[in-house]
């Protein structure tokens, strides 16, 4: 699933289009993907000029001069097209713009969605009034990590995966900030010292930080807008690195939690 690093470049890069523009054509091509479009989507959007695009957790917001904001998740497999030369059956709404450029959102497997919300009540909106801070905004940092975690015995990756602790966060970064920092993925969230909360603050803004300067991760359907490759998949110091090396010298190791991989070194975490 794309993760904020990948839903950044996402939005950086439909931004380079849209941001300005006026929006000529709005037009979905089948009634739904995880959930139906809005029933106005078409009417509500088409004229309207873009004045912004944002990121909140894992989803990108498309902003108007009409006070609504279009709100995407990619969902397992979903990433938008620039200017495709050809639509196929898995390009499920397509945006023109008044500079004639097309833009197209892909999703084979229909696990994303669209919703349209007021711009001024965003903060209002159920998948949002429930998500904890940016981890790259001023309001994640230790004090509050270690309030979000007083007294839990769940194991600290799973906490960092809670939406509800910190926004945006998913597998791959979990388990490389973990690495990052030198703590193991099943320590008790709760019995982890202040200082070494601090470390993984750190840890966690610089390796979201560095995948979005690397355009995100290209695993299995992912892509950035323009059609290029995200290339931090080949800064990995853990993930998907089973039986390799690790920064510290040790084996990266993997175990299967819930379904869920987590690729770790018990060398340097602890």
């Amino acid at each position: 699933m794309p993760e904020l690093p990948e839903v950044e470049t996402t939005v950086r890069g439909l931004a380079s289009v849209l941001e300005g523009r006026r929006l000529t054509r709005v037009e979905p091509r089948r009634a739904d993907l995880r959930r139906a479009f809005p029933p106005d989507l078409r009417q509500r959007l088409t004229g309207a000029t873009v004045t912004g695009l944002a990121r909140r957790a894992k989803y990108g917001l498309i902003q108007t001069d009409r006070g609504d904001s279009m709100i995407f998740h990619l969902g397992m497999s979903g990433r938008w097209r620039i200017d495709p030369e050809a639509l196929g059956p898995h390009d499920h709404l397509q945006i023109a713009t008044d500079e004639g450029r097309l833009l197209s959102l892909v999703d084979p497997r229909r696990f994303g969605s669209v919703d349209l919300v007021e711009t001024a009540r965003l903060a209002q909106w159920p998948a949002f009034a429930a998500l904890g801070p940016e981890p790259l905004g001023p309001d994640f940092d230790a004090e509050m990590l270690a309030a979000a975690l007083v007294g839990r015995v769940a194991p600290i990756k799973a906490m960092l995966l809670d939406q509800r602790i910190v926004a945006g966060l998913g597998n791959i970064y979990v388990c490389e900030a973990l690495n990052m920092a030198g703590i193991a993925p099943t320590r008790p969230a709760g019995r982890i010292a202040r200082v070494r909360l601090a470390k993984l603050v750190e840890a966690i803004r610089e390796v979201v930080l560095s995948a979005i300067e690397a355009g995100g991760s290209t695993l299995r359907d992912y892509a950035r807008p323009d059609g290029e490759l995200g290339y931090f998949s080949k800064q990995f110091r853990v993930y998907a690195r089973e039986g390799e090396a690790c920064p510290c010298g040790g084996t990266v190791r993997r175990r299967v939690d819930s379904g869920r991989s987590t690729f770790h070194c018990v060398d340097c975490q602890s």
